[in-house]
Formats: C-alpha cells, structure tokens, sequence
C-alpha cells in the first residue's frame, strides 16, 4: 500500500515511519510533506496514494486548506496533538483521527479500518471503485455521533485537556460559555451551548435545562418543584445561579432523568 505523510515536525515523521514499519511492512512511504503549498503541489502532480496520514497544524496553516486548493482522492488518517477538530476531520476524507502521542494500538486499529474498507469494496463486482463513494459510505457507517471525550481550555498560560465525564455543567455568561468541573474547576469553551447539545455531547449524559445552562446527569443532586410550573435543581458543585429546568422542558428532563 502507498502511503504519503503530511507532517512538519521531523520526530514527528521519523516516529511514525517507525511505528508504520513495525505495524505493516508492506506499506510503503512514497512521499513525506511538510507544508500545505508542498502537499498541494504534490497531490498535482502525481496519482492519488492509497492512505494519507496528515498533521492538522503546519507550519504555513491548517492541513484542512489543502482540500480547498486540489481534490483529494484519498482517504486520511487525521494526526493531531488537538481533539477540537475532530468534528472537521470528519467532514472531509477521514478514515481515523489519532491524538498524539500516537499509540501502536491505535495505529494498528486505524490502519485495520482501512484495510477492512479496502476489503469490502474489493469484493464488489463494479470494475473499479468510486473513490468519492467510497468516502460517503465510510461516514456514514461511523457512529453518526462522534460525541467529544475531552475538551482543551486554557489554564493561566498553559493548555490542559479535560474528560468529558469530569464536567459537571456547561452554562453562559453574556456570549461566553463555561463550563465547571466536579472539581470545581472554571474554564472557558469556544462552542456555544447549542453546539454542545446538538454536536458534541452524549444526550443520554447531558441535558439543556434552559436558554443558559446544560447539565450532567451525574451533577444533579436534587430536584424540587419550582413556581409556574417548573423544576429547580440542587447540582453539585453547587452553581451560584438558581438551575431552574423551564416550564417546555419539564417533561422531557423527567424522561431524560428517569431513564
């Protein structure tokens, strides 16, 4: 199988030739990239590979630019040491998306997903295999939900990476949105309350109890009757605003929470 890598770290690239090697020595590395304009150009000039492992941070840009500039035939195995794009990944030729440090495990298991695809479209009668179909299949025979297991926020000047399963609540504050840890910690996200619900969180784990805050199951510690029809939630950590569930959403949290 031909392979390119789109990478720009050189440890980066001798360690994942590396770890290539040592999982499938029938792969073959025909070219190493190291920036979009390299990429573009290349991806020009010569026939499609079989299998791309792209970098999303380059040095010139994010790798996503180059699916502006040249179609591209193939389907990519996303490397990243960032998790916020996996939902973009996904919108283009993703086959896998592996966080760095990349595991042998995961290298094996990302590179098995593809050789299984290879194998169901061989076994086809059609002469030759519509590359773009190909592509749509494999998304949609992914979870249509790839939901977030960690979300990365600034702490003073540094980054850190936070479970999913160790939030408690999201909730805004004029246009920003936070979120609290059960931990106690604060932290600011990017997303809005409604990319949360309706792109990156498990329904079965959080809920949106009104305009301004989303719960987990696991943070709500109490629920009590509310004037004009409502519910009010004790949540821990304790939240210094009244968690009221609004009136259109009792029923649905009473389902949500009983099940």
């Amino acid at each position: 199988m031909k392979v390119i890598i789109i990478e720009d770290e050189n440890l980066a690239i001798k360690r994942l030739i590396k770890m290539i090697a040592g999982t499938d020595n029938s792969i073959e590395i025909v070219a190493t990239l190291r920036s979009i304009a390299e990429s573009v150009h290349w991806l020009k000039e010569h026939q499609a590979p079989e299998l791309i492992f792209m970098d999303i941070e380059l040095a010139d840009g994010q790798c996503f630019e180059i699916f502006n500039q040249v179609t591209v035939n193939s389907p990519v195995i996303f490397t990243t040491s960032y998790d916020q794009y996996m939902l973009r990944a996904f919108e283009v030729n993703s086959v896998d998306y592996l966080l760095k440090p990349i595991e042998p495990e995961r290298l094996a298991q990302a590179l098995n997903k593809h050789k299984t695809i290879q194998a169901h479209y061989a076994r086809q009668t059609a002469p030759a295999v519509n590359v773009k179909q190909l592509l749509n299949d494999l998304r949609e025979s992914l979870d249509k939900h790839q939901y977030r297991k960690r979300f990365l926020v600034k702490s003073g000047n540094k980054l850190v990476s936070i479970q999913t399963e160790e939030i408690a609540y999201f909730f805004r504050e004029g246009r920003i949105t936070f979120f609290k840890t059960f931990a106690n910690g604060k932290y600011i996200t990017d997303y809005t309350l409604e990319e949360l619900q309706e792109e990156m969180l498990e329904p079965a784990d959080f809920f949106r109890i009104n305009r301004s805050s989303l719960v987990s199951i696991k943070s709500v510690k109490t629920i009590e009757n509310f004037p004009g029809n409502r519910l009010h939630l004790d949540l821990v950590p304790a939240f210094d605003k009244d968690s009221i569930v609004s009136r259109d959403k009792v029923s649905e949290f009473k389902d949500w929470i009983g099940k």
